[in-house]
């Protein structure tokens, strides 16, 4: 399978090239989703089109067991930096975390699996938004899943480039793959004045101040030693002058966490931290947003992946990640059908890329690695579940 991928590496890297020049952002994907309709039709695949608003899904096979491939298609606001052949047309807008690969990739795969014999069926989902929340605060993945995507699914996989990552290898491991992400949004009330005369205003600075204490006390003082989380303040805003103490002060931060036990416990927390304004003769207003779910790789369909890989690229070539807080809506996916993501490593040689950068970029070797793990993987599935 790999040696199919690789012959049909040109094509995917020109695909990859087409969407990185045409970047679009969450919901707006529409030049993308007609492109990776056209090329699903033409692979003979049944397509939908529009399913969570800018979505796509292609289907090859019949009947039980289904397996999913996802790949999100969505770019970021961000100004491309890279002086390349292909680099972004659109002013402020580019794929910064390898998007436009996992596009690639996943059309690749579908390129593949169109010339093989396999029972059941694979459902491709190319997903919008994997970045933002529409104006309801739903991202693509839970808007797909309302469009019926994951209708009778039995498992899910998926992959995200890896920029850290040797490209010819990959990382994976069960249990814990990402966090779940909530932001708050909170305000601290006092009764403003002139800056001469403090003792005459409730000085929400001042406040503020034992606030943020309270807030970056809770994960060494408030939770379990061995519960994972993390609290980080990303935005103040308070007052527009010098001399004048404001009415209020305005903080929204980022809240991540691997339990739904410890989330409910970081939202009581942080209630508790803003009650300090209250305590001290102001208030306060908050607004927690619920975001991404954790997301736990299920066992056996690591077992599958590391298997392939192991085939593919050898074992020594496949290694765990190191634990990290970030978080991703393929999470909602794995509700609803056992699952997992891997990390395929795309580092270029010249110098370090970070992803949501201006210099981000993916080495297109990896796309032939990603597309044969794919097709392998849902074969295997497919053959080893098959009534």
């Amino acid at each position: 399978m790999l040696k199919k991928a690789q012959a049909i590496q040109s094509t995917m890297v020109a695909w990859r090239r087409d969407f990185h020049m045409h970047p679009e952002m969450g919901f707006t994907e529409t030049r993308t989703a007609a492109k990776v309709a056209e090329v699903l039709q033409s692979l003979g695949c049944r397509v939908r089109t529009g399913v969570g608003k800018t979505g796509v899904i292609g289907e090859l096979g019949e009947g039980k067991p289904i397996i999913g491939i996802r790949a999100d298609m969505d770019a970021l606001p961000i100004q491309e930096e890279n002086d390349q052949p292909y680099k972004s047309t659109v002013a402020g807008v580019m794929h910064a975390c390898g998007h436009d690969a996992h596009t690639a990739i996943l059309l690749g795969a579908a390129t593949l699996l169109s010339q093989e014999e396999f029972p059941g069926t694979v459902r491709f989902f190319f997903q919008p938004s994997e970045e933002v929340e529409d104006e309801e605060g739903i991202s693509g993945a839970p808007r797909m899943i309302e469009d019926g995507a994951m209708e009778d699914v039995d498992a899910v996989i998926a992959l995200h480039v890896g920029a850290a990552i040797q490209t010819g290898k990959i990382e994976l491991g069960a249990g814990d793959s990402a966090a779940g992400v909530d932001t708050f949004y909170g305000s601290v009330i006092g009764r403003g004045g002139h800056g001469s005369t403090p003792h005459k205003v409730i000085d929400p600075i001042f406040l503020s101040g034992y606030v943020i204490l309270a807030l970056n006390s809770i994960i060494s003082r408030r939770l379990h030693p061995f519960d994972q989380a993390v609290i980080s303040i990303g935005s103040i805003h308070g007052g527009t002058i010098d001399n004048v103490i404001p009415e209020r002060v305005e903080f929204s931060g980022t809240i991540r966490f691997l339990s739904k036990k410890v989330q409910h416990k970081l939202h009581q927390e942080i209630e508790r931290a803003f009650e300090v304004a209250k305590a001290m003769g102001g208030d306060y207003e908050l607004r927690i947003v619920e975001g991404y779910p954790p997301m736990e790789n299920e066992a056996t369909i690591v077992k599958l992946l590391e298997e392939t890989a192991a085939d593919l690229i050898g074992e020594a070539n496949i290694a765990e990640p190191e634990p990290e807080m970030g978080a991703e809506d393929f999470g909602f996916f794995m509700e609803h059908a056992p699952g997992a993501m891997f990390f395929l490593g795309c580092k270029m040689e010249d110098f370090e890329r970070r992803h949501h950068d201006p210099q981000f970029d993916v080495n297109e070797e990896c796309l032939p690695i990603g597309a044969a793990m794919f097709a392998e993987a849902a074969t295997r599935y497919l053959k080893q579940h098959a009534k």
